[in-house]
């Protein structure tokens, strides 16, 4: 049950740039000391790392550090996350494709940062779209979240006016799979 490096290396940095070098601090000194030691060292895009102690404890200290306790506050961390990994020719390539291209994308770039992991576009229309996820390392509100923050960012540098990605069915709520719904005018 792992996670690839893009995916944790966005979270000091959202830390810094949203509460300053002391909430970095902070939310460093109340992650696991394991979790600490790879955020202390440099993070390897290549490299996967075990989800559970270094992707979804660290977000879950974060939304009780900075957003009362809210997992939404995991929202914000992907939409970040998406303009950290969508930036300069992969921005382009983004805003080039058509949008059921990039929606017939997204389940595959969600097997590639996650593992395991099985994703599938089950709905795809000119301002709807679904995506199913049947199996994830490990269920979490706080990864279903996250996942919501960048699908919708990313359709926003797309070029969708006003998207919403909703979690209508979650895996760590017990469904047989997360659905993330998305539309848009």
């Amino acid at each position: 049950m792992s996670v690839k490096g893009p995916a944790i290396a966005v979270l000091p940095l959202f830390v810094r740039e949203k509460f300053g070098q002391q909430g970095l601090d902070r939310w460093l000194e109340a992650i696991s000391p394991r979790a600490r030691q790879v955020y202390t060292s440099q993070i390897l895009p290549s490299e996967w790392y075990p989800i559970e102690e270094t992707y979804l404890q660290p977000t879950r200290v974060l939304c009780d550090l900075f957003f009362q306790g809210d997992p939404a506050g995991a929202r914000q961390i992907g939409a970040y996350s998406a303009d950290y990994a969508l930036k300069g020719v992969y921005r382009a390539f983004v805003k080039m494709t058509s949008v059921k291209f990039f929606v017939s994308r997204t389940a595959s770039i969600l097997q590639t940062y996650y593992r395991p992991c099985t994703a599938q576009v089950v709905l795809s229309e000119p301002k709807r779209a679904a995506l199913q996820m049947h199996e994830f390392p490990k269920p979490s509100v706080y990864a279903e979240m996250r996942i919501a923050g960048w699908t919708q960012r990313a359709f926003e540098i797309h070029g969708c006016r006003n998207p919403v990605v909703e979690v209508t069915k979650s895996l760590a709520g017990g469904d047989p799979f997360a659905e993330f719904t998305g539309s848009w005018e």
